[in-house]
């Protein structure tokens, strides 16, 4: 049995789950499919196209327009979204474009809540079911439309197939109409509908305007998957020539007339207030059109970036003294230490007994792990434009969170929602940084004073390194309890770590955050697999002024560096391989235990190696995926290389196999560059690091090559976005273990 919560409701899940879904559950239920197909259009048609239902619009010579209502940050969800709907409604994929969809209920993403509930993947309890459905309907009723979590194909997978074969019942329908036959006996094949018998045949384009006007059907069958044309197969990213040609449009590529341009300077103390200004410098500089001071700091807006910014360096701004002017990396570690001293937390996972299998045991095996902040470093910095003007807004953002960006820019603005137009550009990297919204806060509260013109915010690399939300520090603390004959009877574990939650929520929603459990601060450490008579997980949340968001996977970014790490070290105290040690504590994980086989397997595990090179191994499940990895190391000029990384995902149904694999590269250079680079580091309140000579990532010359293998079943669809960056810093470190013998608890690796 594993460490997850599989126990019935007790006082402490349902503190859990009643602060995750607040009041959801008096639903109970997930919103029915068929509600997402849309009573209305809210991609209108243009040039005779024709809506069929909320996601798809054909024209007259047979273009299929599919709604994306999910944000392109470089994951490949305009290919993998749309092909869910063409697989329904057997269109040509040579005849589908995608559309940005518009903010709506309709495009609400209802899987994202998933990840905020306290249950392991494979947790099918009563309490289960109904706090997914619940919270489920709520991401609905809010009409949280958001991109992140790894839930854009979770989202999709039964509302795309739907709103496709709803669409092509109806075309069916239309045909069989105009033949004077039964719909029966017609079927459909690249976008025309055939009746064999006459071999008649009409395109979808000469039938949408008929198919349009009848009812939607209340049921339909989706395709045996042993007929799917488009999922499962490598489909080439429609979003790919425009990034090779350069006429992709991000958000930094927005250019409006009369527009103006805006740099910033925030304070380099968290919450320092501006105490004085003295911009008479910058007033006389040609270009310079205002200096301003918001809330985030001090702004100067000019007929061009670069002018901005020069004039911005000659501001003299004097800060006034804040309590986080001796805040440093050394203080809060010390405090995350005195939190796990005196703080007894919140159990996540209890059972059994273990602090008196600790007593009792023969040997206790104990560790402390420690990751750092770590910021999120997209290649495109922080930016948006905004135009207020009329009673109206216009913003141009790179989010991640268009539901929330809009009710901000209204927010600020003092207008309704409905007063307020988003578009949302391709994102250069978000990570988790964009679903944040104070770059629309800032740029709408600009945009206010400048008379209708509108105002492009771009932050400099400087002020996006020195001022993003990070990615929390964490300390964990171990115990293991060992008996006479070498079996582990207790696995206890105690994480300290701040609240993203409730962080992002104080940002949001001052007056609704609160100080409950939070089920992502603690993702990877309470739900691990492995079976151990007695389990005891406690989240203790010390908070500091240091802002903290969602980055790549979230909890999981650390708690799988720690629990990997620490069953590595089990398994080494205990004279045990690492991988057979693992297998032997799945137990009835059969699918945890077929993507560890593999792993090894693929990665020739226990064959030998040249030389100075050695292995380690790292099992991690998120997102409703699982994956293992599998890193080679060695040193070589005293420096750590890693040669070779065997990466095995299982994510349920594959849609498009090309995607995974890129997604499963990009997520390890990701994780490899903290697990090697990553640290952010807090003197004086104030961020050390500037740029990427001093927060450095993985470079061409020093990223291994990466072996993705894919498992197929027909399980429900897990994320891929971020399930790769968990395990490879815990395989890399536990390989230099096995290389070096020495063991690595902090992060970044660095050689003794």
């Amino acid at each position: 049995m594993s460490a997850g919560m599989n126990s019935p409701l007790s006082r402490r899940r349902f503190l859990i789950i009643g602060s995750a879904v607040t009041g959801g559950l008096l639903v109970g239920c997930a919103p029915d499919p068929h509600d997402r197909l849309g009573a209305s259009n809210p991609v209108p048609g243009a040039g005779g196209e024709v809506s069929l239902n909320g996601w798809v619009k054909i024209a007259p010579d047979g273009q299929v327009t599919v709604a994306i209502a999910r944000s392109e940050m470089g994951q490949g969800v305009m290919t993998s979204l749309p092909m869910l709907l063409v697989e329904e409604l057997d269109a040509r994929w040579e005849d589908v474009r995608v559309e940005q969809a518009p903010v709506a209920q309709l495009y609400a993403n209802t899987a994202l809540g998933l990840n905020v509930l306290p249950f392991s993947g494979d947790d099918d309890s009563l309490v289960a079911r109904v706090a997914r459905g619940g919270i489920q309907r709520l991401g609905y009723t809010l009409s949280l439309q958001i991109t992140g979590g790894s839930s854009s194909i979770r989202d999709a997978w039964e509302p795309l197939r739907l709103a496709g074969a709803t669409a092509r019942a109806m075309l069916i329908r239309a045909a069989a109409k105009r033949w004077g036959i039964d719909a029966a006996g017609c079927r459909t094949e690249a976008g025309h509908v055939v009746h064999p018998t006459t071999g008649a045949k009409l395109a979808y384009g000469a039938l949408a305007q008929e198919a349009a006007a009848l009812p939607p059907p209340d049921e339909v069958g989706f395709k045996d998957p042993a007929h799917y044309r488009l999922i499962g197969k490598p489909v080439k990213r429609t979003d790919v020539p425009a990034k090779v040609n350069g006429s992709a449009v991000y958000g930094i590529d927005i250019r409006q007339p009369g527009m103006l341009y805006a740099a910033i300077l925030q304070s380099p103390v968290f919450g320092a207030a501006v105490a004085s200004v003295d911009s008479s410098a910058a007033t006389k500089m040609r270009g310079v059109v205002k200096v301003l001071q918001i809330s985030d700091g001090v702004v100067v807006v000019a007929d061009s970036w670069w002018r901005a910014k020069q004039a911005l360096a000659t501001l003299k701004v004097s800060y006034a003294p804040s309590a986080n002017d001796k805040l440093s990396s050394a203080s809060i570690e010390q405090q995350y230490k005195q939190a796990l001293s005196d703080d007894d937390g919140f159990a996540f996972a209890n059972r059994g007994d273990a602090q008196q299998a600790v007593k009792s045991a023969s040997k206790v095996i104990e560790a402390t792990y420690w990751a750092p902040f770590l910021a999120h470093a997209a290649m495109e910095p922080v930016n948006c434009v905004a135009q207020v003007k009329d009673g109206r807004v216009e913003v141009w953002a790179s989010t991640q969170s268009p539901s929330l960006a809009k009710w901000k820019a209204a927010q600020v603005a003092g207008v309704d929602g409905d007063q307020v137009t988003l578009h949302v550009p391709f994102l250069g990297g978000g990570f988790g940084r964009r679903l944040e919204v104070d770059m629309v806060e800032q740029a709408v509260a600009i945009a206010k004073e400048l008379d209708g013109r509108p105002v492009k915010l771009v932050w400099s690399r400087e002020e996006d390194m020195q001022h993003d939300m990070y990615r929390p520090a964490a300390l964990s603390t171990f115990r293991a309890a060992i008996d006479a004959k070498g079996g582990v009877t207790a696995w206890t574990n105690r994480v300290a770590s701040q609240s993203i939650g409730l962080d992002w929520m104080g940002r949001l929603l001052p007056w609704a955050a609160s100080d409950t459990p939070d089920k992502n601060q603690i993702e990877g450490a309470f739900d691990i697999p492995y079976a151990f008579d007695s389990v005891e997980v406690r989240q203790v949340r010390p908070q500091t002024n240091v802002p903290v968001g969602s980055w790549r996977s979230v909890g999981h970014s650390y708690n799988a560096f720690f629990t990997e790490s620490f069953v590595d070290e089990l398994a080494h105290a205990l004279g045990q391989d690492p991988v057979a040690f693992r297998l032997a504590r799945l137990g009835r994980h059969a699918r945890h235990k077929a993507v560890l086989d593999m792993a090894a397997s693929k990665a020739g595990w226990g064959q030998p190696l040249p030389a100075g090179v050695a292995r380690g191994v790292a099992l991690h499940e998120s997102f409703g995926s699982i994956c293992a990895q599998v890193a080679e190391v060695s040193i070589v000029d005293k420096a750590l290389k890693v040669g070779r990384v065997v990466c095995v995902i299982d994510c349920g149904v594959v849609v498009n196999p090309d995607t995974v694999e890129a997604q499963m590269q990009s997520s390890i250079a990701y994780g490899l560059s903290a697990a090697l680079f990553g640290e952010i580091t807090i003197a004086d309140g104030r961020v050390a690091q500037s740029n990427f000579n001093d927060y450095d990532a993985v470079r061409m010359v020093n990223m291994p090559p990466v072996e993705t293998h894919i498992m197929r079943n027909t399980h429900a669809p897990g994320g891929v976005g971020e399930p790769g960056t968990p395990p490879i810093a815990p395989a890399v470190a536990n390989a230099l273990f096995a290389l070096t013998g020495q063991r690595v608890r902090s992060l970044p690796i660095k050689l003794a």
